[in-house]
């Protein structure tokens, strides 16, 4: 815009107030644009907030289902790591049993 601005100050007289109004037109154009472009900025922003944070009225039971389900898991693996604890002791046990009978039976041969 600048440039043409320059150029239409290098044209005749005659044909001078012609550009001179589109210049015009396309600056206002331009300052439009250039508002707009803020506004959707901004709009934007605002939605990728909201939808990062979620609405409050919908956020408190959507956290409340999600804590839930995740206490729900929570409590399913610790009973898996549980059950695993306990094959691992008893299979220490049958380990040291195998350990005393071997130790007798090497005694006694």
């Amino acid at each position: 815009l600048e440039q043409m601005d320059l150029e239409v100050r290098e044209v005749p007289v005659q044909s001078r107030a012609m550009f001179g109004n589109r210049m015009k037109s396309y600056k206002q154009e331009m300052s439009k644009l250039g508002t707009d472009f803020k506004r959707s900025r901004i709009a934007y922003s605002d939605e990728v907030r909201n939808e990062l944070l979620g609405d409050s009225g919908n956020s408190s039971e959507s956290q409340r289902a999600h804590l839930l389900d995740n206490s729900e898991r929570l409590e399913r693996s610790s009973r898996r790591l549980e059950a695993g604890y306990q094959v691992a002791v008893e299979t220490e046990q049958i380990g040291q049993n195998i350990l005393e009978n071997l130790s007798q039976d090497r005694e006694k041969i």
